[in-house]
């Protein structure tokens, strides 16, 4: 490979873009960060001390290793300077004809050698890369938001990606300290996304019901769920079950759940009035003092082994 070794590329300094660059730098990596919005320089110089701030915090890095990561961290003005890279990151927004343009001014920058990855929570690998002149150098790279909280990062190669930039990718998350896992074939929302958006889905229809409100809803899947699945999965837990029993259950349940898209009009009402959640001090919840408290202090405990 021509490629450096140890030289991360990534593109977009946003809060996920900053997450991935300070991952791989605490790991030990030279990070360059690319961000072409005007003072991009000083918003991702701020976002990745935030984030290193946030994990010297909680005690989960020292003051050591988090100044020494961000001497690894390099803001560049350029996309030239992702040459030489061994893997490139893309974090820009969700836009297919933002990221394709973006994929085609790295081909003409970097090695053939250097991977390509996206860190899209939705587009397919294959329409992403439809317009590259090597697609067997690119795949999807979903990282988890917050990523330098979640380990997890979904790999998933399009039918073009080459074997050696799939295991060498997985390879280079592995020992960034990720929890790298490959699926086999593409699919929308890849496998954390799914499951997240039907665990909502039937949230929101219990809170349009009025069943319960939304804290005594989440109280429920942070007390039970939330607990079972710290350890172990959905089909772990049916198997501990007993497949029977689950069955039983599921055959008189899951007809039951919500199946349609209608619980969407709670989301709506919200956005339509302003109401975005913790940003804006209001949204499913009241964003107080102490939820904000109650927050942050979860995270903290997110970022302990």
């Amino acid at each position: 490979m021509n490629a450096s070794d140890s030289t991360i590329g990534v593109m977009g300094g946003g809060l996920m873009g900053c997450g991935i660059t300070t991952k791989f730098a605490l790991a030990g990596m030279d990070v360059r960060i690319h961000d072409n919005a005007p003072g991009a320089q000083e918003r991702v110089s701020g976002n990745c001390a935030a984030v290193l701030a946030e994990l010297v915090d909680a005690q989960a890095v020292t003051p050591a290793q988090a100044s020494a990561a961000q001497a690894r961290i390099r803001f560049t003005p350029t996309v030239e300077a992702m040459a030489g890279a061994r893997l490139v990151i893309e974090a820009i927004i969700e836009s297919l004809p933002a990221k394709r343009a973006l994929y085609e001014t790295l081909e003409r920058c970097v090695s053939s050698s250097t991977r390509i990855a996206s860190s899209t929570s939705g587009f397919m690998p294959d329409l992403l890369s439809e317009y590259m002149q090597w697609p067997q150098r690119f795949l999807v790279a979903h990282f988890w938001n917050p990523p330098h909280l979640i380990p997890l990062v979904e790999v998933v190669p399009s039918a073009h990606t080459d074997a050696e930039v799939l295991n060498d990718t997985v390879e280079l998350l592995r020992n960034a300290g990720c929890e790298p896992v490959q699926l086999a074939k593409a699919l929308p929302g890849f496998i954390g996304n799914r499951i997240q958006f039907a665990i909502l889905r039937e949230a929101l229809h219990l809170l349009r019901e009025g069943v319960a409100d939304a804290e005594t809803i989440d109280r429920v899947m942070v007390h039970s769920l939330g607990r079972r699945y710290r350890w172990f999965g959905p089909l772990t837990g049916a198997d501990g079950g007993g497949l029977q029993t689950f069955l039983q259950i599921s055959e008189h349940l899951m007809p039951e759940l919500a199946k349609g898209e209608g619980v969407l009009d709670v989301l709506r009402e919200h956005v339509a009035r302003g109401e975005m959640g913790r940003s804006t001090g209001r949204g499913l919840h009241t964003w107080d003092a102490k939820r904000e408290a109650q927050y942050l202090q979860a995270r903290r405990q997110m970022m302990l082994p």
